[in-house]
């Protein structure tokens, strides 16, 4: 038991290695490309190209290791063969909107600290300011814990951190003498700060956010001043002394990334191509989930109609955008507190509960921050109607023993197998029934997978009426699946599940 469990946390530190190509491998399987980051065409950006498939899902590895997280099914990496039918969840606003009138998260942060067992929020008013909330929907009142002028800022909890004077990491966008650039501070605390360095110039609504799979900063930058709004792309691995781009041996600019493209839709009362506003991204169990706010036009008198749309990575570059519908939209009614520039927080989502918290701007009345809630694991589903269906999975290898899945089958039914590379049927589970965000597996022939781990295989899952959102196999009757927990939450004490059953 000890190996396993020390086999499972290497791999959630994101231990990796490098192919014999060069490039390097990550956990999953993927190889990434000796030349890295992969050169985007300006011009593809420029002309709102839709977006490339991404390399691994047009060339999956051989055999895709799960040992890192719940396994989700945003897109067809895991898939081989399925007859179930994939279903894009949307966020869902709080009845009790907006939570927090004091300011507005832009992108700020909003995590959960397990030191305190506290929810903080840093947001933008009279500089950076700060709340915090036991439940994280009432909040206390606010207070500036830096001063000065700032467009944006992003603040990053960073509970990998050895030193705990920089436990709290933040990246201030300020103007200054005709240039942007981003302003880099570290806290031991998120109330005290210590200006560190800075990076080089920038558009105004930049940020960055960390890779835990490849223990990287990434900068998230916005595009210069000019049209269209895009993100550029820096990574370093010491945020201090790493993002200096036009500095002496260094390109002049981050590199190009991402935009929006024709497949986000135009409002049909603006008729004005969708451009890319701001790109926040975090580490959520298996992969990175990207927050994109997607500007939609200005027109006056009205501010910015933007909305946050959903993408997933699982290289941390190359994205996967599936469902082009607003994840967390903009109000048509004027007044209402979403009327105007809706945007996402820095450190994404937290998971409380069995639901995913997602913290949002607003300016359709004054400055404000709300929330939105998603099933945990919820971005998608496969589902089966009461005839059933079944997926198959590519071949996949793990350590753990325990399976388990999220599964919404109160009045259905799922079914599991266990195939060996040729096909043939090596386990089958007992009839899985329930709505729960955590449900185990039981086998008929074996009391787990042990005898499995390790060794190349495929599950088969039968489901008849219900919807299966993720599965995992977890070293610990817990059902911990030791991936990352975004911004944190409720009984997670790190940057990744390890306690399962807790939670």
């Amino acid at each position: 038991m000890f190996l396993l469990i020390l086999l499972m946390a290497l791999a959630a530190r994101g231990v990796r290695a490098q192919n014999s190509s060069g490039g390097e491998a990550l956990y999953n399987g993927i190889v990434l490309p000796k030349d890295w980051p992969p050169e985007v065409n300006w011009e593809d950006i420029k002309a709102r190209k839709p977006l490339p498939e991404p390399p691994y899902l047009q060339s999956p590895p051989a055999i895709i290791s799960i040992d890192v997280g719940r396994q989700l099914f945003v897109d067809d990496f895991l898939v081989e063969q399925s007859t179930l039918k994939r279903t894009y969840h949307l966020a869902q606003y709080h009845t009790n909107n907006p939570v927090f009138s004091g300011g507005m998260i832009f992108s700020g942060g909003v995590w959960y600290d397990p030191r305190e067992q506290l929810f903080k929020m840093w947001y933008f008013k009279d500089g950076t300011s700060y709340t915090t909330s036991k439940d994280g929907i009432h909040w206390g009142p606010g207070k500036s814990v830096l001063s000065g002028q700032t467009d944006s800022q992003t603040v990053w909890l960073d509970l990998e951190e050895k030193d705990t004077a920089k436990r709290f990491k933040m990246i201030r966008s300020v103007i200054a003498n005709n240039e942007c650039r981003g302003q880099i501070y570290f806290s031991p605390d998120g109330l005290e700060w210590k200006h560190v360095g800075q990076t080089g110039t920038w558009g105004d609504r930049s940020t960055f956010f960390y890779n835990p799979f490849r223990k990287t900063w990434v900068i998230s930058a916005r595009h210069g001043w000019g049209q269209p709004r895009a993100r550029r792309y820096w990574e370093v691995k010491d945020l201090e002394k790493g993002p200096y781009w036009g500095a002496a041996g260094q390109p002049e600019s981050a590199y190009y990334w991402v935009g929006s493209d024709t497949l986000d839709p135009e409002r049909p009362d603006y008729k004005i191509p969708c451009q890319l506003y701001n790109l926040d991204c975090v580490a959520y169990e298996s992969l990175m989930l990207g927050l994109f706010t997607i500007w939609r036009g200005q027109p006056p008198p009205r501010q910015k109609p933007n909305e946050v749309c959903i993408g997933f990575s699982r290289d941390g570059f190359h994205w996967s955008r599936p469902d082009r519908r607003p994840f967390c939209p903009v109000s048509e009614t004027p007044g209402e507190w979403n009327y105007a520039n809706v945007q996402s927080a820095g450190g994404g989502c937290l998971i409380v509960g069995d639901q995913l918290y997602f913290y949002v701007s607003g300016r359709g009345n004054g400055l404000v921050t709300s929330l939105a809630t998603l099933r945990r694991d919820g971005f998608a589903s496969m589902d089966g109607d009461k005839q059933g269906g079944t997926l198959t999975t590519r071949p996949l290898r793990f350590q753990g023993k325990h399976f388990f899945v999220n599964l919404d089958a109160a009045e259905g039914e799922l079914r599991a197998e266990v195939l060996n590379s040729a096909g043939e049927v090596l386990l089958t589970s007992r009839p899985v029934r329930g709505n729960k965000t955590r449900l185990k597996v039981e086998w008929k022939e074996a009391n787990d997978l042990s005898a499995f781990a390790g060794k190349p295989m495929r599950f088969r899952l039968h489901l008849r009426s219900g919807k299966l959102y993720a599965f995992w196999v977890s070293p610990d009757e817990s059902g911990a699946s030791y991936g990352y927990v975004a911004a944190g939450g409720p009984g997670f004490e790190g940057p990744t599940d390890t306690g399962g059953a807790m939670k």
